[in-house]
């Protein structure tokens, strides 16, 4: 898998993520660990970035990039990424698309330590969550 990170995204990127740092492209729709979002609105069309301070196994696809991260995605996201994909800085916010148009607008961006995110209890936020979402 590829993506062209443009220059405004790379800018972000390299202000946000630390050189060392093993980052994930990840669906945001309650399907994975990482996610604290849900519900049949979110399926495929939320995504973020994980900044991880470790590989996570679970995560095993890399994606290859212009920026030099180290970025890594897994089977359940790439079902929903195609060709083209690329990643820009849109009125201040990361934008995904790819050769059928915007996949997300609004790409999160999200940090854990190995020991933070042990102790993270997303069910638990995801539940308190759950009024405000769809």
């Amino acid at each position: 898998m590829e993506i062209t990170i443009k220059d405004a995204a790379k800018a972000y990127l390299d202000q946000n993520v630390r050189p060392d740092t093993v980052l994930l492209l990840t669906l945001d729709d309650g399907s994975n660990q990482y996610s604290t979002l849900g519900g049949s609105c979110a399926i495929g069309d939320k995504f973020q970035f994980v900044a991880l301070t470790q590989q996570d196994p679970k995560y095993n696809i890399p994606v290859t990039n212009n920026a030099g991260l180290n970025l890594w995605t897994n089977a359940d996201t790439e079902l929903y990424l195609n060709n083209g994909l690329i990643l820009d800085r849109v009125f201040n916010q990361l934008s995904l698309r790819d050769d059928t148009g915007i996949l997300d607008s609004a790409v999160g961006m999200i940090e854990y330590t190995a020991e933070e995110k042990s102790k993270l209890d997303l069910k638990k936020e995801m539940q308190t969550l759950g009024t405000r979402i769809c």
